[in-house]
């Protein structure tokens, strides 16, 4: 469900500054539940073909400083000491509880002035975030900042976007590598599994991050030589991947493993304590654990994150909506957190609709 102008958030954001962004790449953009949303038309044809799109839904927050490196170790939900330059990796951030109040695809970004981290989050959920890990600096030689409206993110997928990225960049960086090309970084993200004319394909994906000054020439660019394609299209990729992306909508809605979060590597349970630590622990080591993130898709429209699933037609909701994105196939896809004993029985819905489950690209412990 998308509006045409922007919703009054409980998160904001520099909506204007997205707009101006927007107009410079020459873009459309629409608001919805998740932020800014390039409003490029869906193309038709393979899935599989070279496509970019620009994801101003995304925001960029960086801690710099001697102590950057030890102060986000202690507030992340993963390892932060040990991640290795060229590298990212998925972290949370969790409130007392042990619920999220953010996801980040993170890496080392370390500058002549000192170490930085950088953590690429959702964009509504960014100043926020900043804010509230601001609270904890106190004497720490460390400053966090957000970075969002001097960076551009562009989601690329397909193998022919693989081939342009060598060509035009120098690069297309496996599954967590991340590569300086000039002032742009680029990141390999984990393939996807999806349907083709010609049959199942792994597909390949990246984020490419760029400064702002410099997004209009790689926009132009790429883009002449890949299919430009709505934001829409990207959260399909994402919810195809089995990867929380904690938005508005589901702030401090699920401890880390509700939604499968250290199975893609976003928990490390070795590495001390954070906020929520203990919660965390417990939930892991202390019996079965009874809720977790399921693939389904529904016809109809988009749901909203957060938005209730009910087993059957009526009664108590039993999970709450992820991420959702329409597919190619004129479905609906979307992960969903449920009561695991709820997702084995079946004959969930969500808003009235028949909810089908499909399969991780993961396999859930018994």
């Amino acid at each position: 469900m998308t509006s045409t102008a922007a919703p009054a958030l409980a998160f904001p954001y520099d909506e204007a500054l997205a707009r101006e962004r927007a107009r410079s790449l020459g873009v459309p953009v629409h608001f919805d539940e998740y932020g800014p949303q390039a409003d490029l038309p869906a193309p038709a044809g393979d899935p599989a073909l070279g496509r970019i799109g620009p994801l101003f839904d995304l925001g960029l927050l960086s801690a710099s400083g001697d102590d950057a490196v030890k102060f986000l170790h202690a507030q992340l939900t993963n390892d932060v000491e040990h991640l290795v330059p060229g590298t990212a990796q998925w972290f949370g951030y969790c409130n007392a509880k042990g619920r999220l109040q953010g996801s980040f695809l993170g890496w080392r970004a370390d500058t002549e002035a000192g170490p930085r981290v950088r953590l690429a989050v959702s964009l509504p959920l960014a100043e926020t975030l900043r804010r509230r890990l601001s609270m904890f600096v106190l004497r720490a030689k460390l400053k966090i900042t957000d970075d969002s409206s001097g960076q551009v993110c562009f989601g690329l997928s397909g193998e022919s976007a693989r081939a342009v990225l060598v060509e035009c960049l120098g690069s297309a960086p496996e599954p967590y590598q991340v590569v300086q090309a000039g002032d742009a970084t680029l990141i390999g993200l984990p393939p996807v599994q999806i349907a083709t004319p010609a049959g199942p394909t792994s597909l390949p994906r990246w984020h490419l991050w760029a400064d702002a000054d410099g997004a209009l020439a790689l926009w132009a660019t790429l883009g002449a030589r890949l299919i430009a394609t709505p934001a829409s299209f990207w959260r399909w990729l994402e919810v195809r991947s089995g990867i929380a992306r904690i938005v508005p909508g589901t702030w401090e809605l699920f401890v880390p493993q509700m939604v499968n979060f250290e199975l893609v590597g976003g928990v490390n349970f070795k590495k001390g304590c954070y906020p929520g630590q203990e919660v965390v622990a417990r939930s892991q080591y202390l019996g079965k654990l009874k809720r977790r993130m399921f693939l389904g898709a529904v016809h109809g429209a988009t749901p909203q994150p957060g938005s209730d699933v009910i087993p059957g037609t009526a009664g108590e909701p039993c999970g709450q909506v992820v991420l959702a994105a329409p597919a190619p196939d004129g479905t609906v896809e979307l992960l969903f957190e449920s009561q695991t004993a709820a997702a084995q029985a079946g004959g969930l819905t969500v808003a009235g609709a028949p909810l089908n489950q499909q399969s991780l690209p993961y396999t859930i412990p018994g």
